[in-house]
């Protein structure tokens, strides 16, 4: 049984990381306005199939964390916040436009 958990352990793990690479070309076709639904297919067969594997390895006991290391590196750095555009008047306080301006 430990064999097992083993095996679905490695699983789950070599499927995380083939899920992360095939979301980023799903991303990457995504930007340039192609047609991504063969690869968006393929990342919910192997949602399907590492929810069989985590079931599997929750009946047999095993509650550890699976810890996968991240590569991702993101494509692009973070944007800073934009200024808010100060708001301006156009007519001048006081002057006998202001019904207008309603």
């Amino acid at each position: 049984m430990d064999n097992r958990i083993s095996e679905i352990r490695r699983l789950i793990r070599a499927l995380r990381v083939s899920m992360r690479e095939a979301e980023a070309v799903m991303h990457e076709q995504i930007n340039r306005d192609e047609d991504c639904t063969f690869v968006a297919e393929e990342i919910l067969k192997m949602r399907s199939v590492m929810s069989g594997l985590a079931q599997e390895r929750a009946a047999l006991g095993d509650t550890d964390p699976i810890i996968v290391a991240s590569l991702f590196i993101p494509r692009r750095l973070p944007t800073p916040p934009r200024p808010r555009p100060v708001k301006r008047r156009l007519v001048p306080p006081g002057s006998g436009l202001r019904l207008l301006a309603r």
